[in-house]
């Protein structure tokens, strides 16, 4: 079973020991379309609207809040709300979601290069180093750690569930989840 979650921000619980704990809310949605275990499912995310969503909302009968579209693994067998009462038998999930972007980055920041000395005279203080080889094969080689964009990729982590509040739609979950506070992504359940 899947679900489209998204971040609310990390915390602690109350106890000895204390454990940090993720919070992530179960975005409300509704199934249009279902074969056999995988369905079309709509979810309201920011104001985005065009001719093809409109065509997909009376397609479906949705109510304009209900502007985008996945396909999920789930249980419900007809369309209508999706049912959240597996969620609360589960123990364990994967959170797939986008890590937070970092733009260009150096080597250093990017795969923990050790960079240069920083004493007087050195010119190599953050800088990657020699890339290539000799005369053959003259060239770089494939896959070689340079500087260039980081970050905002999807990550997929497991996490043991702490709670899960079905009115409210919250979930709390052991450890770190990648992302920042508002990013949307989904959750499979493991067991």
């Amino acid at each position: 079973m899947e679900y489209i979650v998204e971040k609310i921000g990390m915390s602690r619980t109350i106890g000895v020991p204390s454990v940090p704990v993720t919070l992530l809310k179960v975005v409300p949605a509704k199934v249009c379309e279902v074969n056999g275990n995988k369905a079309i499912v709509a979810y309201s995310e920011g104001k985005k609207i065009n001719k093809a969503i409109a065509g997909q909302q009376k397609k479906y009968n949705l109510s304009a809040e209900y502007n985008r579209f996945a396909t999920l693994n789930i249980k419900n067998q007809e369309a209508g709300d999706l049912d959240l009462t597996p969620l609360q038998e589960a123990s364990v999930l994967k959170v797939s979601i986008n890590s937070k972007g970092r733009g260009f980055a150096g080597v250093m920041k990017r795969h923990n290069f050790a960079g240069g000395p920083s004493s007087h005279g050195s010119r190599f203080h953050r800088r990657p180093g020699s890339i290539g080889n000799c005369e053959w094969p003259g060239r770089v080689q494939p896959g070689m750690k340079m500087a260039g964009h980081y970050g905002n990729a999807k990550t997929t982590v497991k996490n043991e569930i702490v709670s899960f509040d079905a009115e409210n739609g919250i979930l709390v979950l052991k450890g770190s989840v990648p992302g920042f506070n508002g990013a949307t992504g989904r959750v499979r359940i493991v067991k």
